[in-house]
């Protein structure tokens, strides 16, 4: 007959004074890792003590009980438990809920130590996120629960938000399918739908890191650190009933705003409502454009106006200012760390006293009446005002005695200031957008005016190049003086040295931005400022007075605004450049590349959705990522639809240094064709316009006329 398997007996509990229990020695936890006693004490306060303590009987020298037990599992439960009778919020003889072992056990006390924390598993995070969740629809506000679990109120958002992700998204979690970061990334957005959308998209792709999963979400919305944002105010949009997406688990600059059409709508109400306080003032015309292009200005007179004086208020603050700023800097001009409210006053002072500089300009009302104002963003979200430019077509005739032709201007234009509004013309200005491209599998020519921008960032790049280097910009100036004076050339080449600015009519939104175009416009304003323009004889003796470097580099900065590296199509019929002029062109922009060094990666371009890769079709999108990532690169997204392979291939080659074919630099083994013969043109322009047309009379033929 079979012998029964002896059953076990667990161990016995009762409740044992707190007097009669001790640490043992034998707790294998012997490393403190940051948990505060205080904290379990407040939570034993409250919820009373949840799990027994592990206690042995203590036995005296001759094996016998001696009515103490020591605590070998459960110490941190332990000096909580001390720590209440210190605080005299529990009485010393208080009975707490023990399990009790054997003493004389086979198992070593070590052992159950070990095993309490060994065997322990943590609590599963998506459990944790539930857990919260309930408590929150039980109406316990963010900070209650944060209290109750000694942890801050953005960690109870934090799990509050994954505890709203999609639930099939948190089954995958479960089940191990993404990780916790992922998981993270999806709770910038409450739209299940979109979350498990994306998700579907990436998670048989290579690239799912967190990142890219908050670039899928919020690819559609406008971050809030972008400058139409900042102009108008989150606040504002806000409160027109704008929605903003919040990452609270990554640092998101404000986050991003769902709604781009109203976020457009605000901005051009602000600015129009700005515009008709301005037009008010009498000017002409008024052009409003959130994001004017480079060079927006190019072939306007400014007019010149006066500052408007101080009143004598205004000249007793900024003086007492003044004063301030002298005393806070003589008191503390020896720390080496200013304090806070000091730094803050002479930050305050500073600016303050910089708007004393900057005072509003008084322009002749004659002037005002046929002159205008540009208003725009600058990428701060700052207003940008320009005001006093007057179009060729508005100025005043003049008789040649120098007094008005028509008497009755002045009368006309002081009609114009008492009735403003009946004169200022405003116009909402936009960058056009590129027309719709044809996705075939064959390599199509780049798009004509695409290429005319993309040699508008090398011509800015190529202007900046040649005005820090002199020795260029000498050498370049002397060949042309030099083919002019010795020689007889009909094409005018890349320096064109009389000097005079090459405009650049097309442009993609990014190039005013560019290092290029700051670089070229701070230098400019620096001169600008130092030159006496108003008097020609006080300017020759200004020039004559510089020393030699600062001749050679105003010398280097004026010859680099006759710099014109633009694409333009050749016309054999006589108007714009010819075959000849073009190839000419780009040999010499060639060869001053070389000279100084440009390199077009070094000067910041990247290829971008809005400057190339959303321009092409999906076949020149991935020539691009196979050239600059590899063939591997190419293959992963080729089965994308061509607005998200645009996005990819920008991420894919943002820092492999790839080039388009009209910023690389060609070799200087280029076939020369004869004059008056019509060369083919360049490989990536062969053939037709996107949309089939091949016509001569594009407006691009006057670009290098600017």
């Amino acid at each position: 007959m079979a012998t029964p398997k002896q059953k076990i007996t667990l161990n016995a509990s009762r409740d044992i004074p707190f007097n009669k229990l001790m640490l043992s020695q034998s707790n294998v936890r012997r490393i403190k890792r940051g948990e505060t006693i205080e904290d379990l004490a407040a939570s034993i306060a409250r919820r009373g003590l949840l799990q027994s303590l592990n206690v042995r009987p203590v036995l005296d020298g001759e094996g016998n009980e001696t009515g103490m037990f020591e605590v070998p599992a459960g110490g941190r439960r332990y000096r909580a438990l001390e720590l209440l009778v210190k605080q005299k919020r529990m009485s010393k003889t208080e009975p707490v809920p023990c399990v009790i072992s054997d003493a004389h056990s086979a198992v070593p006390i070590e052992e159950d130590s070990l095993a309490e924390n060994f065997q322990r598993e943590d609590l599963h995070p998506l459990d944790m996120f539930r857990a919260f969740q309930t408590l929150h629809d039980q109406g316990a506000s963010h900070e209650e629960i944060a209290a109750r679990f000694f942890v801050s109120a953005t960690f109870v958002q934090q799990r509050l938000r994954l505890a709203r992700v999609s639930a099939k998204l948190q089954e995958i979690y479960e089940q191990d399918g993404m990780k916790l970061e992922q998981l993270m990334a999806f709770t910038v957005t409450d739209d299940h739908a979109r979350q498990e959308q994306v998700w579907e998209a990436l998670e048989n792709s290579w690239s799912k890191e967190p990142q890219q999963i908050r670039r899928l979400l919020t690819e559609t919305t406008v971050r809030a650190s972008d400058r139409r944002a900042l102009f108008v105010g989150v606040d504002a949009y806000v409160a027109a009933g704008g929605v903003v997406l919040r990452d609270l688990f990554e640092a998101d600059n404000g986050g991003w705003l769902q709604d781009p059409a109203l976020l457009d709508r605000l901005v051009g109400d602000r600015l129009k409502s700005i515009a008709d306080e301005i037009a008010a003032e009498g000017w002409k015309w008024i052009v409003v454009d959130a994001d004017l292009p480079y060079g927006y200005n190019h072939g306007l007179r400014a007019i010149a106006g006066t500052p408007v004086g101080l009143t004598d208020a205004e000249r007793a603050e900024r003086e007492a200012l003044r004063a301030e700023y002298d005393r806070l800097e003589a008191e503390y001009g020896e720390s080496d760390e200013l304090p806070d409210d000091v730094d803050q006053r002479l930050g305050h002072i500073e600016t303050a006293l910089e708007a004393f500089e900057s005072r509003p300009m008084h322009y002749d009302g004659a002037e005002i009446a046929r002159a205008g104002v540009f208003i725009s963003i600058d990428r701060d979200g700052d207003l940008v005002v320009d005001r006093a430019h007057v179009r060729p077509e508005d100025e005043a005739m003049q008789a040649v005695d120098g007094h008005s032709a028509e008497p009755g201007c002045a009368t006309e234009n002081e009609d114009s200031r008492h009735n403003p509004s009946a004169r200022a013309i405003i116009t909402i200005g936009a960058q056009a957008s590129e027309p719709e491209e044809d996705d075939g599998d064959t390599i199509k020519p780049l798009p004509e005016r695409l290429v005319i921008e993309l040699t508008a960032h090398r011509t800015l790049a190529l202007r900046n190049a040649l005005a820090e280097n002199q020795h260029v910009a000498i050498t370049a100036l002397l060949h042309r003086l030099v083919l002019d004076t010795f020689g007889q050339r009909s094409a005018i080449g890349c320096v064109e040295a009389f000097v005079r600015h090459v405009h650049l009519p097309w442009q993609d939104v990014g190039l005013k931005d560019s290092p290029a175009a700051k670089a070229v416009h701070e230098r400019h304003e620096a001169w600008k400022s130092d030159i006496p323009l108003d008097d020609d004889e006080a300017l020759w003796a200004w020039l004559d007075g510089l020393d030699e470097a600062s001749r050679q580099t105003l010398l280097a900065h004026c010859v680099s605004y006759g710099i014109n590296a633009l694409f333009e199509r050749p016309n054999p019929y006589g108007s714009g450049v010819s075959q000849h002029g073009l190839d000419q062109r780009r040999r010499e922009a060639d060869r001053l590349s070389r000279a100084t060094g440009l390199d077009m990666v070094d000067a910041g371009w990247r290829p971008t959705v809005d400057n190339y890769l959303g321009r092409v079709t999906k076949s020149r999108i991935l020539e691009a990522v196979r050239e600059g990532a590899g063939d591997q690169a190419a293959q992963l997204i080729d089965h994308l639809k061509k607005a998200d392979m645009a996005k990819e291939a920008e991420r894919l080659l943002a820092d492999s240094g790839w080039l388009p074919e009209p910023l690389r630099l060609r070799g200087n083994d280029a076939a020369r064709p004869n004059v008056g013969e019509e060369a083919d043109l360049p490989e990536f322009l062969a053939g037709d316009d996107e949309d089939g047309s091949a016509t001569h009379e594009t407006a691009a033929h006057a670009v290098a006329a600017g």
